[in-house]
């Protein structure tokens, strides 16, 4: 998401792919509620908090390390939202390869045995929040789970994989289903948007 300025305040990103794109595993509905609803209003209300505030022209990756509050809930959130959608394709690359795959062998064993404990952690985190995979400036790369807004970036990590599990991303199309749900999203992944952001390291 770009830096906000006096002129220009953060925008709602769009989906990088039409809203039934992803079906049977993410719904029309679903994306409907939770990009044009859930996302459009943390921006809006990320921008009415940095109105006049010295978060006013920060980028939004500062907003989230630095702010605490309402401020830093919607700011994580707005950015998370766009990470999660921006990570999923109709066509997805379906394995992770090159570098990426050796750290998830040598922190998890395999692909699979990651797929499990994320799987795991995402059953497991009470109440709303995210579960992320993220790698620290080595390269090394861990499951993290936060809750609520709770983003890596606060942990100097950087995000490579999200799973929402706030109930709006699941309940239209798996009701309190919520490891259906997670499970769903595996199928629609696209590792080489994963791949791409840990080369970015």
């Amino acid at each position: 998401m770009e830096t906000a300025t006096a002129t220009k305040k953060f925008a709602l990103a769009p989906l990088p792919y039409d809203k039934k794109a992803l079906e049977p595993h993410i719904s029309e509905e679903t994306l409907t509620y939770h990009h044009d609803k859930h996302m459009a209003a943390y921006v809006n209300k990320l921008n009415e908090l940095i109105a006049g505030t010295r978060y006013d022209g920060m980028t939004l990756e500062d907003i989230i390390r630095e702010a605490d509050g309402p401020l830093f809930n919607n700011a994580a959130q707005a950015w998370n939202h766009e990470f999660y959608f921006a990570q999923f394709s109709p066509e997805p690359q379906r394995m992770p390869s090159g570098e990426l795959l050796d750290a998830i062998n040598t922190a998890f064993g395999s692909v699979d045995k990651l797929k499990e404990r994320m799987n795991a952690e995402s059953a497991a985190l009470f109440g709303s929040g995210w579960v992320w995979l993220a790698s620290n400036y080595d390269g090394e790369v861990m499951i993290v789970p936060k809750p609520n807004a709770g983003n890596p970036l606060t942990d100097e990590l950087r995000p490579l994989l999200a799973i929402d599990v706030w109930e709006h991303a699941y309940y239209i199309d798996f009701r309190n289903a919520r490891a259906d749900g997670v499970k769903a999203l595996w199928s629609v992944l696209d590792w080489r948007k994963v791949e791409e952001r840990y080369a970015a390291k």
